[in-house]
């Protein structure tokens, strides 16, 4: 290791001493002059205006969501697909039909994109943008399908739905020939409200102790448990009418009624719920659960104060798909509740009709308004079940930890209580002494 070079002399013969070697004398409290004073660290921030520099060879690369590049080549890509398939069916070869022109254009869209993004990226970043245009072509596509029923339903029933008899009666007086100002679904409206609730009644606790089972208590039974629960999710509709139309009705000797279409329903609801249900309950927090029990806090108390709120806009979502599968069904009603034009309120006997068995029943008339009866009876079970996500998704869809308004006044008086409570006892405390009285046991 070679030593430092020494400073020059200068003119005077001394040496000047470096910074890092300089010693004050004793009795100076300042240095001496030929020490230059060591500069304190300090952060040097770039200057607002201006671009940062760019490496030579190196492409500033903008973070944006899109670019213009993309839209280019979506464009460009787009463009070609529809030159090059209308020159495949126009005059090369001997192609035609819609159908058969979106696919070939689609197909070639995709490839003439995945050319275009490669001059610019590599493998990941194409496979990347291919899938994502497939992904939101397969959403605009459901989106599409869902607006066109929506549209298409309502557009057929509009003869029937301005009708107010419509909403108010059902079709006991009224015949195949007669027109809209007769008759209703009234009937149809009252049996799927009642059979829907009943369902829920039963299918809702069920479900959601069999899903608070499966996760909290796992074993060898929970995993048989499990495994029906996701064989009867693939369960055929008319498999569950046949089911309880041979135990409730032939075997126990019931009528048939709204309250064995429920059961039905019910069957059908409730391993939807318990899977979904299942999932929702499985992504709440380990150390929440962990927290709780360090508390001292029992299994139940845990699953009750802490699991299913924290899950409870998840359960709401499962309580929704298990209804949504349930209140369209037709067959299952069809065999245990049977049919019929009169309004029935009693759903423990006599049939009784659901709005989707009305609807079947309506098309296959050949009669006009008979066929916008139907299309406008599938126009109310839409709304109704519309209806029915808004009031559940209002009562359970909640973030955890979030109050209703009279949770948080119960909350807000719970507190004033307690404050006056601490500056009652405050207050007592440092009031002047009062004589107590003898409290000593005395022995006899």
């Amino acid at each position: 290791m070679t030593p430092a070079p020494e400073p020059p002399p200068r003119t005077d013969g001394t040496r000047t001493v470096p910074a890092w070697n300089a010693k004050p004398a004793p009795g100076d409290t300042a240095a001496p002059d030929s020490v230059p004073a060591r500069p304190a660290p300090r952060t040097v921030l770039p200057a607002l205006s201006g671009r940062p520099t760019t490496p030579a060879g190196e492409e500033r690369r903008s973070l944006a969501a899109t670019r213009s590049s993309d839209r280019f080549a979506l464009l460009g890509a787009a463009a070609a697909a529809l030159s090059i398939t209308g020159l495949l069916f126009g005059r090369l070869l001997p192609f035609d039909g819609t159908v058969g022109f979106v696919v070939v254009a689609y197909v070639l869209f995709l490839g003439v994109h995945a050319l275009l993004v490669s001059f610019d990226e590599d493998g990941p970043t194409i496979v990347d943008r291919v899938a994502g245009v497939v992904v939101r072509t397969m959403g605009l596509i459901l989106l599409a399908a869902l607006v066109f029923v929506v549209v298409f339903t309502l557009w057929r029933g509009r003869e029937a739905l301005p009708h107010a008899n419509f909403f108010t009666q059902d079709m006991q007086l009224a015949g195949p020939l007669d027109g809209l100002g007769v008759g209703g679904v009234l009937h149809a409206v009252v049996g799927t409200l009642q059979q829907i609730s009943l369902a829920l009644v039963v299918t809702v606790p069920a479900g959601l102790i069999c899903a608070v089972f499966l996760n909290e208590v796992p074993g060898r039974f929970a995993r048989l448990v499990r495994t029906i629960v996701e064989a009867m999710t693939a369960l055929p509709s008319i498999v569950a009418g046949l089911f309880v139309y041979a135990t409730v009705i032939l075997a126990l000797g019931f009528d048939k009624s709204g309250l064995a279409a429920s059961l039905a329903l019910a069957v059908m609801m409730l391993p939807i719920i318990i899977r979904a249900s299942d999932v929702v309950i499985r992504l709440v927090p380990g150390n929440l659960r962990e927290a709780s029990y360090a508390l001292g806090t029992s299994r139940w108390r845990t699953v009750w104060h802490v699991v299913l709120p924290t899950a409870r806009s998840g359960l709401t979502t499962s309580v929704i798909l298990g209804t949504a599968r349930g209140v369209g069904e037709t067959s299952p009603v069809l065999l245990t509740a049977g049919f019929t034009a009169e309004l029935n309120a009693d759903p423990l006997s006599g049939p009784q009709v659901s709005l989707p068995l009305a609807t079947f029943e309506f098309v296959k008339s050949p009669e006009p308004d008979m066929i916008a009866r139907g299309f406008g009876t599938a126009a109310t079970l839409m709304a109704l079940v519309l209806l029915l996500f808004v009031v559940a998704r209002v009562i359970g869809g909640r973030d955890p930890g979030q109050l209703t308004k009279g949770q948080t006044h119960r909350r807000v008086l719970a507190s004033r209580r307690d404050a006056e409570r601490f500056d009652s006892r405050a207050a007592a405390r440092t009031s002047p002494a009062q004589p107590h009285a003898d409290t000593t046991r005395r022995t006899p």
